[in-house]
């Protein structure tokens, strides 16, 4: 996703949303958020391995479909719930509080730009088909 952000294809950094859950500080906001984000990965990289043992098998395509699922989740429900859950996060539908920094991401993610949504998709699609072509099945 950082990337996506030098490359101009989406304003959306989960690192500084993260972070400006926990703390109003800026330069503060991306380290904690960062390594919040972090945190995430390697738990949802535990509901990947308990899926993958559960089917009995690991593909990179399995790891894939289960980000797109992952991904799709993110999408419609996640940024929804957001800006009720984030302090400093401005609504849809009530005026922002004095302490917001942060526009809400609307549906989709799409007030972060028209290519948030791809750009989502791909980077759980990716995660997924890494987790599942790395991951060795307990035997």
């Amino acid at each position: 996703m950082a990337a996506s952000q030098g490359l101009g294809l989406s304003r959306m950094s989960i690192p500084f949303m993260l972070g400006t859950m926990l703390t109003p500080h800026r330069d503060r906001a991306m380290l904690l958020g960062s390594l919040f984000h972090v945190a995430n990965g390697w738990a949802f990289a535990l509901v990947y391995a308990a899926a993958f043992e559960s089917w009995g098998r690991a593909t990179w395509w399995l790891g894939a479909a289960i980000g797109a699922v992952h991904a799709s989740f993110v999408l419609t429900v996640g940024m929804a719930m957001l800006p009720g859950l984030h302090p400093r996060m401005a609504s849809e539908h009530i005026a922002p509080p004095a302490a917001a920094q942060l526009q809400p991401p609307g549906f989709l993610a799409l007030n972060y730009g028209e290519r948030t949504p791809l750009v989502t998709l791909a980077a759980h699609l990716l995660y997924g088909a890494i987790l599942g072509g790395f991951y060795h099945l307990s035997t």
